[in-house]
């Protein structure tokens, strides 16, 4: 006779005899199970198939997002600074002359260059083609002619060079590409020469001129100009690792008046080299090489690193020198670039690994949580197993078997959604999250089961929560964990996130408190029950007293759902934080920099028709004159203080609605007497350095004002620097009283606006504009997204561990529902009798929650630097961002779970009563 309930056969091998036959007939187990719980197995499959899709996706998301930052590092660096370049020395004097302008061919220099390729390759992947080779002069001579424009009176000089493969990266606007025609060698007269079209408009070239670069020991070289050209691709390694080859530049002399002239590159045909060693440009040949930035990987940096420091220093540079020439030099800024993004990724991958560790945990606890609550559903079924004969170690075989018939194909198919929405980074880690996840699915429901059936019983004995007493082995645990928790706090607190690259248990430690929370919580609900048990006894009404019984005789397994919605709130709410305070210290930055929500700056006095004119346009709210002085010499010293001149009340008021400084406006406004000394507000630094008493400043105009400091504030609107002195500017006299600056504050302030009102004399900066400059690379942004989604995803396991608890124990709320109805209950005292019942757990982990939330945040706080996340690597006036407790990321996640939890059981109860009782009241049913 078959089981009906577990699929077993007559005994616990799952064998029977037909009838009329002695052959045993076998029931399959897998297919039974299956069949009598489809909702469980799909919803298992869902649960897997999710968790093991974010846990493939995330490795793979940080490895893009990092190599996106890496390949944004060096594309902002340009090719000047990324291109390994190779440089041979000049001719030399004692070898023969043909020698030398053999080295000049370009056959010599191309063979070179395919011998020295395959060096640079070992260490980067290399475009070829934005690689070159050719010649370029080591000096750059003036040029005699005068019809090339002079500026200062300064003869115009010149960059006649060489470069391979000039056809294919410039389009001719007009004449052709230079030629040589025959033999070039170092008597030779006249070359042939292309310009680009910037520099035929800056240097006045035509397609014909001809250019005279100074000889030595010879006639002048006459290059003639015979094709202006357009680079295909001006922003490319060909054309920007020496941008004066394309882009002519006007070049200062260090002297007092500081006389310019013009510099522009020849462009000279591949094999007229050798014409320039009878010149002043003393030619030498070279070989860049640059890197393919998409081929970059943040996994090889280290390795990328170690080569570039062969090639700089060390073997590769050996090899370079064995196939071109001994003296041959290797340069490249690469190393620097790669040193400033390790740094920057130093700085955000702790924090990362905060939110990975937090959320993983937590898809952890409730993937366990799911194989309990499968344990705790079937444990009859399982008791009778046991004692009909079956092994532990069969009865878990075949758990782990019935489960991995669910839990593999779902987390194959999360593993193939992650890869197909994440195609970029490696593959190997995300299958191992994605297996780990099955794993994890695979072993809860056995092992919890093994645990629970080591002993054979036919009855268990009731576990309620208020009276069982916690095993001396949980004890052990959790002050094991207590301990582990307080090391990784304490290990934060010291080190911080930049120090603990490497620390897994640093990165664990917002967790571990969450947990620590969440078990004494756990020891202090029974206790919280009973003494809210006994005053709800004397109420009237027997639905608080019944539902708070009813809280009192969940199972200790349901606790387990507590550890998660605590887990999950702590780093939910632990992550929010984390998200805001990257934002205020990006807003604040930005705030520091800007001085209002606008400013208009221009280095000589502004039109005095600008003020009312900017007060006119849509947004602005306020306006605050200011007049800088960047050189005013207190004491007539050698060194400057800025000094700003301000209305008071414009001034005091902009302050105190930016919260930069506010003061009292009375104590900065100018006395009346004309001579009497001018209050002032300084910086500490100043107000240090000259005291209290009054002092002189002069002026660059030549006027002095005589000052005396009342107020000291750190940070000033006006200014973003340590060093200022604000005073009333109706105390100044001539160009110095007048406004250089305007501040502006509104909401909504357009920059295109103010800048069509200042026209081109004056600088415009917008506070947004400048916040967006605080994310200058994909691996901030990346960062955040990844906070995103971990606060995405931590609040989601909690909203499930919250559903897992209450859909177990529905049934035996329909049943119960269904009896008291029987005795009267109505529909409306059934709804809160199951609100009431669900409240105490959920209302404790919303609690807990956000108080473990906010210790959590104390606790880090120290040593958590939020720089590398919120702002730019380059200088910001905030300094450092620390972590800062968000009152929504505590109070949201939280009352979520109180609505979540009363609309289930709201939802329950309604079902219940359209459902009927008939099902529920039938005898022998085990609920």
């Amino acid at each position: 006779m078959t089981d009906a309930k577990t699929g077993d056969a007559g005994d616990a091998g799952g064998r029977g005899v037909a009838e009329g036959s002695d052959v045993p007939v076998t029931a399959p187990w897998i297919r039974t199970r299956l069949r009598a719980s489809p909702g469980a197995a799909w919803a298992l499959a869902l649960l897997v198939a999710v968790t093991a899709c974010l846990g493939a996706a995330f490795p793979r998301a940080v490895d893009r997002y990092e190599d996106a930052g890496l390949r944004a590092a060096v594309r902002q660096a340009g090719p000047g600074q990324t291109s390994v370049q190779l440089t041979g020395p000049a001719p030399g004097f004692t070898l023969p002359q043909e020698q030398n302008e053999a080295a000049l061919w370009g056959a010599t220099l191309r063979g070179q260059y395919d011998r020295v390729r395959p060096v640079i390759s070992r260490a980067l992947v290399i475009d070829p083609a934005q690689s070159a080779y050719g010649v370029r002069p080591a000096d750059d001579p003036a040029v005699p002619d005068t019809w090339i424009p002079r500026p200062n009176g300064l003869p115009a000089h010149v960059y006649p060079a060489v470069q391979s493969d000039l056809a294919a990266h410039a389009t001719v606007l007009k004449g052709r590409l230079p030629r040589v025609s025959g033999r070039v060698t170092v008597q030779t007269a006249e070359v042939e020469a292309a310009v680009t079209a910037a520099t035929a408009n800056s240097l006045h070239i035509r397609v014909g001129s001809v250019i005279h670069v100074p000889g030595e020991g010879r006639d002048p070289l006459a290059v003639r100009v015979t094709g202006i050209l357009t680079p295909r691709d001006p922003g490319g390694a060909y054309w920007s690792t020496q941008p004066l080859l394309r882009t002519p530049t006007l070049v200062a002399l260090p002297t007092p008046d500081r006389p310019k002239y013009w510099l522009g590159a020849l462009l000279l045909a591949q094999d007229a080299a050798p014409a320039l060693l009878g010149t002043d440009a003393a030619p030498v040949p070279f070989w860049e090489f640059a890197p393919d930035p998409s081929a970059l990987h943040v996994h090889d940096l280290n390795r990328l690193k170690s080569a570039v420091a062969s090639l700089e220093s060390g073997p590769g540079l050996q090899l370079a020198r064995t196939y071109t020439t001994p003296d041959t030099d290797v340069s490249t800024g690469l190393d620097d670039v790669f040193t400033g993004f390790g740094q920057l990724r130093s700085g955000v991958r702790p924090l990362t690994a905060l939110a990975a560790f937090g959320t993983g945990t937590v898809a952890v606890v409730v993937l366990l949580m799911a194989g309990a609550l499968a344990a705790d559903r079937r444990r009859t079924e399982l008791a009778l197993l046991r004692a009909r004969g079956a092994s532990l170690r069969g009865l878990a075989a075949r758990l782990f078997a019935e489960t991995a018939v669910i839990a593999v194909p779902a987390g194959a198919v999360g593993l193939t959604v992650a890869l197909l929405a994440v195609p970029a980074g490696r593959s190997g880690y995300a299958v191992g999250a994605a297996l780990a996840v099955i794993l994890t699915a695979c072993a809860a429901l056995p092992v919890r089961a093994a645990l629970t059936h080591r002993t054979v019983r036919v009855h268990d004995p009731r576990e309620d929560v208020t009276t069982v007493r916690p095993s001396r082995r949980r004890t052990v645990a959790e002050l094991t964990v207590l301990v582990l928790a307080a090391g990784a706090v304490e290990a934060l607190r010291r080190s911080g996130t930049s120090g603990s690259a490497g620390n897994q248990l640093v990165s664990l430690a917002p967790v571990l408190v969450g947990v620590i929370a969440a078990l004494v919580l756990v020891r202090v609900y029974p206790f919280l029950l009973r003494r809210l048990t006994r005053p709800a006894g004397r109420l009237r009404g027997v639905v608080a007293h019944l539902s708070l019984a009813r809280a009192g005789r969940t199972s200790v397994s349901a606790v387990l759902p507590l550890l998660a919605l605590l887990t999950a709130l702590t780093t939910a709410a632990f992550g929010g934080s984390v998200l805001a305070g990257v934002s205020d210290a990006r807003d604040h930055a930005a705030l520091l920099s800007v001085g209002a929500d606008a400013r208009i700056d221009a280095t000589a006095p502004l039109p005095t028709q600008l003020p009312s004119k900017v007060s006119r346009l849509p947004g602005v709210q306020g306006l605050a004159g200011v007049s800088i002085t960047y050189d005013a010499k207190p004491l007539d010293g050698l060194e400057a203080v800025p000094l700003v001149g301000v209305d008071p009340h414009s001034y005091g008021e902009l302050a105190d609605r930016t919260g930069l400084g506010a003061f009292p406006q009375g104590q900065l406004k100018r006395p009346a007497r004309s001579d009497a000394v001018l209050p002032a507000l300084a910086s500490p630094s100043v107000a240090s350095a000259y005291g209290t008493h009054p002092f002189l400043v002069r002026l660059p105009d030549t006027s002095a004002v005589t000052v005396r400091i009342v107020l000291v504030r750190d940070v000033t609107p006006a200014l973003s620097g340590a060093d200022f002195l604000v005073i009333d500017r109706s105390g100044l006299s001539g160009t110095a009283a007048s406004p250089t600056s305007l501040l502006v504050t509104g909401d909504r302030v357009s920059g295109a606006a103010l800048r069509s009102a200042a026209g081109s004399a004056a600088g415009v900066t917008v506070r947004a504009e400048q916040r967006a400059r605080y994310v200058d690379s994909p691996l901030q942004s990346g960062a955040g997204r990844i906070y995103t989604a971990a606060v995405a995803a931590g609040a989601g396991y909690a909203v499930l561990a919250l559903l897992l608890s209450l859909l177990r124990a529905a049934p035996e709320r329909a049943a119960l529902l269904a009896r008291l109805r029987t005795m009267g209950l109505t529909r409306a005292q059934g709804r809160r009798l199951l609100v009431l019942e669900s409240l105490p757990q959920a209302l404790l982990a919303a609690a807990g929650g956000a108080l473990t939330g906010w210790a959590t945040i104390r606790l880090l706080a120290p040593g958590v630097d939020l720089t590398s996340v919120a702002l730019a690597s380059t200088q910001s006036p905030l300094g450092e961002a620390h972590l800062r407790t968000d009152p929504l990321s505590l109070t949201v996640p939280a009352l979520g779970v109180l609505v979540v939890a009363v609309g289930v059981a709201g939802v329950q109860a309604w079902w219940s009563g359209r459902r009927g009782s008939v099902r529920e009241l039938r005898a022998g049913d085990a609920r």
